[in-house]
């Protein structure tokens, strides 16, 4: 019996399309949020299950570029392949916050050679009117702003600080281009991912927070800069939170669908940009909204993973 006819978890694992990433992506910052806020147990079980995702989602990564090399290329072309390159952003990131800055920096370098592959081939074929993983190319940018930014406080000369600024500012000047590829009926129809038009927003605005922390850069002009950029970009995704709610009361969805991972993503981001800019623009008062929406965003996962499971049971053997 081929791949194809296959069923329960194994024929779920072999027809795994590239927006399984999000996965990853959500878990992990959710569990990135948690350790934030004190819940370091809660932190550490979702921080190993990203870990194991994304190792299965490497391992099916090299199989088809291995095995079925024409389906990786046509994969390769499209937004969600980035996922590839933002999840693994994310995990380093988690990394760094742990402390283990050669694994941190051994994420960073998988990313950073991915990345200008994955994103020239989507760029190349880019149409109009697309889902929410159009803004994939300015998440997977941003987040190696996020991973630099962190790596950057930790390794002692700081200078990926620069780079980071670069990947910073190519993020946002990526946005527009992204919105205006991207199909605004999503917001009303959307199978999860047109939360990541919001998301975006949100990783831009922790980019910025984590350059806002760079010693080096206190108290100059480029610190009075990042500062507003940063306020300016959170302050715009809790505006996108606020439509794609107000959608998703209007415009109900409750089917499981494995986009659903990319609702969960720009949650749990959202949660965790405003946690990082109540500290690294001393606003202490974003701590309580931050974490409000860490505990949303908690909840979204588990009901995410409960269609999951639901959705892989009932599967035909």
């Amino acid at each position: 019996m081929g791949d194809r006819a296959r069923g329960g978890l194994a024929g779920w694992w072999v027809e795994l399309p590239p927006a399984a990433g999000t996965a990853v992506m959500a878990t992990g910052i959710v569990s990135i949020g948690l350790h934030l806020v004190g819940q370091e147990v809660l932190s550490r079980i979702l921080l190993v299950l990203a870990a194991l995702a994304w190792l299965v989602l490497a391992v099916d990564f090299a199989r088809r570029l291995v095995r079925d090399r024409n389906r990786w290329e046509t994969q390769a072309d499209t937004p969600p392949a980035l996922t590839a390159v933002a999840a693994t952003t994310i995990l380093g990131t988690w990394f760094a916050l742990l402390g283990w800055t050669g694994v941190a920096v051994a994420a960073l370098v998988v990313a950073v050679l991915v990345w200008p592959v994955l994103l020239t081939a989507v760029m190349q074929h880019w149409r109009r009117r697309l889902p929410g993983t159009v803004f994939l190319v300015c998440v997977a940018t941003q987040g190696l702003a996020v991973l630099g930014g962190s790596l950057a406080i930790l390794l002692p000369s700081g200078w990926l600080a620069w780079p980071a600024l670069v990947c910073f500012g190519l993020g946002l000047a990526l946005y527009p281009v992204a919105f205006v590829r991207f199909d605004r009926g999503q917001v009303r129809s959307g199978a999860g991912d047109q939360w990541v038009a919001g998301g975006t927003l949100a990783i831009c605005a922790l980019a910025g927070a984590k350059l806002l922390v760079v010693p080096a850069w206190r108290g100059t002009a480029l610190h009075d800069v990042l500062r507003p950029l940063t306020l300016v970009a959170l302050a715009l995704s809790a505006g996108w939170y606020a439509v794609l709610v107000f959608a998703e009361v209007r415009w109900p969805r409750p089917r499981y669908d494995m986009r659903r991972w990319a609702t969960v993503f720009p949650m749990g981001m959202t949660a965790v940009a405003t946690l990082s800019v109540a500290d690294a623009a001393a606003l202490g008062w974003l701590r309580t909204p931050g974490q409000v929406l860490l505990w949303v965003a908690l909840a979204a996962w588990v009901l995410t993973l409960a269609g999951l499971v639901r959705y892989t049971a009932a599967r035909p053997r």
